[in-house]
């Protein structure tokens, strides 16, 4: 689908769309809050992190540890995900306690600034997939589209050319690109609550530092330090790159309205409970750009109603499953460098 595709799906007037889409989810009590559930999962979460890393100083010196390494990457990975519907006041209405908690997952959990990444995914809600607003396809490391491709230098050039066979290997150093976003967010001004947030992240680095070269020998730390990280990294970036990576890039100022500009560069991963816990609710990317206050357990009941209307609208609605997804990713990525093999 191409952008000229896009803007003449939009009819004049169509504005009204997302409103009444709004009052059918509203009417199926989908916005309503859930504290229960976020208690529930909360806690979940907490305890298996927390007996992760028992396991971890009862294991000592064994290789059993690169196993506890990954585990403790996929609750990183979980951990990360909370913060992310804190992050959308999911789970709080206010602000202070919304801060609070987000700070103490994501900078305190994992090393993670909370602030930088709620302003980063705040522009991205805010513009998806726009080559210009959005900063996830900012070309940094990768190219998301020919005119990117032809107008890149330096890593982004050398990269761009193969980058659909080093997408994966280079989500292995995610984990620490978030570590390093966060480290620089809190040394320049600007950060609301910088330091609080710099005091967080340093204790996090600090205990979590201290802990694998207490327990464990300095070549046994360092492997463990390199599968987490790497693991995590790789986590992470499958659970994002389904989402958009693939879909239809914007630029300018393209005549969509809210309901199509989230719908149309959006795609869902279908799947049961276990893709649900994996992906955090993310799967169903289209219902949470629509509505990103929406508590992650209900976006599953609110997809087939998402899904029908925009049938109704004869909006396109893309649906796959997981590994067609990024199948669908990497194939875009491979064909976003093109321009860049043919100079080679």
């Amino acid at each position: 689908m191409t952008t000229e595709n896009l803007v003449q799906s939009a009819p004049a007037g169509s504005g009204s769309d997302f409103a009444r889409l709004s009052r059918r989810i509203a009417d199926a009590g989908l916005l309503a809050r859930r504290p229960g559930y976020y208690t529930f999962r909360i806690t979940l979460v907490t305890a298996l992190f927390t007996g992760g890393w028992v396991a971890f100083a009862l294991l000592g010196d064994s290789w059993w540890q690169l196993a506890i390494a990954v585990f403790q990457a996929f609750m990183f990975g979980q951990i990360a995900l909370l913060s992310h519907d804190l992050a959308h006041r999911q789970v709080f209405r206010t602000r202070r306690p919304t801060e609070i908690a987000g700070r103490i997952a994501g900078n305190l959990g994992v090393g993670m600034s909370y602030g930088w990444w709620m302003d980063k995914h705040t522009r991205h809600h805010a513009n998806p997939n726009h080559e210009e607003l959005d900063p996830d396809v900012d070309p940094d490391i990768l190219v998301w589209s020919k005119d990117q491709a032809r107008a890149s230098r330096g890593v982004p050039r050398f990269i761009g050319r193969y980058q659909a066979f080093l997408f994966f290997p280079l989500l292995t150093l995610e984990g620490l690109n978030l570590h390093w976003s966060g480290i620089r967010a809190v040394a320049k001004p600007g950060l609301r609550g910088r330091r609080v947030e710099a005091a967080l992240l340093a204790t996090h680095f600090v205990v979590y530092l201290s802990a694998l070269f207490i327990v464990l020998p300095p070549g046994l730390a360092l492997l463990f330090l390199v599968v987490h990280q790497g693991v995590w990294g790789v986590y992470m970036g499958s659970i994002f790159a389904p989402n958009h990576k693939g879909m239809p890039t914007l630029t300018g100022r393209p005549e969509l309205d809210f309901l199509r500009k989230q719908v149309l560069t959006s795609r869902n991963v279908r799947g049961g409970a276990v893709i649900d816990v994996a992906l955090g609710g993310l799967n169903y990317q289209i219902e949470h750009h629509l509505f990103p206050s929406m508590p992650s357990v209900h976006l599953r009941r609110a997809q087939p109603i998402v899904r029908d209307y925009c049938a109704e609208l004869g909006v396109p609605y893309l649906q796959t499953g997981l590994i067609d997804s990024y199948r669908q990713a990497l194939t875009h990525l491979h064909e976003t460098g093109a321009p860049l093999r043919k100079r080679s």
